[in-house]
C-alpha cells in the first residue's frame, strides 16, 4: 500500500506540473505579444539630430555651471580700433590678432610677446605681422601703430586690455 501511495503522490505531482506548464505556455505567448515594438510610443525611434541636440544642451548647461551661469567676458572676441598715439595694453594671457594697419610691439622690459603663428618671440619695437595669433604671457605689454603710420590699427582681442595714451 505504501508503494501505491507513493505512485499516487508521484502521479498527482506529475499531473500538477503538467497543468502548471500548460497554463504558463499561453501566458508566455501572450507576454510576447505585449513586448515593445520598435518605433512605438513605448520604444520610440531616436534620430541622430535629436541626440546631438540633447548632448549640446547638456554641454551648455555644464559650461554654464562651471562659469557661474555667466559668459566669461574675457573669452569674447572684441574688435578694437587703436588710434595713432595710443597703446593697446594686454592683461596676462590675452590674445591679439592685428587685422589692419602696421603694428609694433610695446614692452617695458627686454621680453616681448609670443607670435604663435611663427613660433617666435617679438621684442619691443619690432613689427607685428598681420593675421598672426599673438599671445601675451604677461600683462603690461601690447601693440601700438608703427611710427609714421597715419591711420590706427584694427585688432581682434580676446581677454582683458586697456587703451593708454603714449
Amino acid at each position: 500500500m505504501r508503494l501505491n501511495g507513493y505512485k499516487l503522490t508521484l502521479s498527482v505531482a506529475v499531473v500538477g506540473a503538467a497543468l502548471w506548464v500548460g497554463l504558463k505556455i499561453p501566458t508566455m505567448a501572450e507576454g510576447d505579444s505585449t513586448s515593445v515594438t520598435p518605433g512605438s510610443i513605448n520604444d520610440p525611434v531616436v534620430t541622430k539630430s535629436y541626440i546631438d541636440q540633447q548632448v549640446a544642451d547638456l554641454v551648455k548647461a555644464e559650461v554654464g555651471k562651471q562659469s557661474g551661469g555667466q559668459a566669461d567676458q574675457g573669452q569674447q572676441v572684441e574688435v578694437v580700433t587703436v588710434p595713432v598715439g595710443k597703446f593697446l595694453i594686454a592683461d596676462d594671457g590675452a590674445e591679439f590678432i592685428v587685422r589692419a594697419g602696421k603694428a609694433v610691439v610695446y614692452s617695458a622690459d627686454s621680453n616681448g610677446i609670443s607670435d604663435l603663428t611663427d613660433g617666435v618671440d617679438i621684442t619691443n619695437g619690432k613689427p607685428v605681422p598681420n593675421n598672426h595669433f599673438i599671445l601675451f604671457p604677461r600683462g603690461g605689454r601690447g601693440v601700438t601703430p608703427a611710427p609714421g603710420q597715419k591711420t590706427g590699427l584694427t585688432v581682434m582681442v580676446r581677454g582683458k586690455y586697456e587703451l593708454l595714451v603714449q
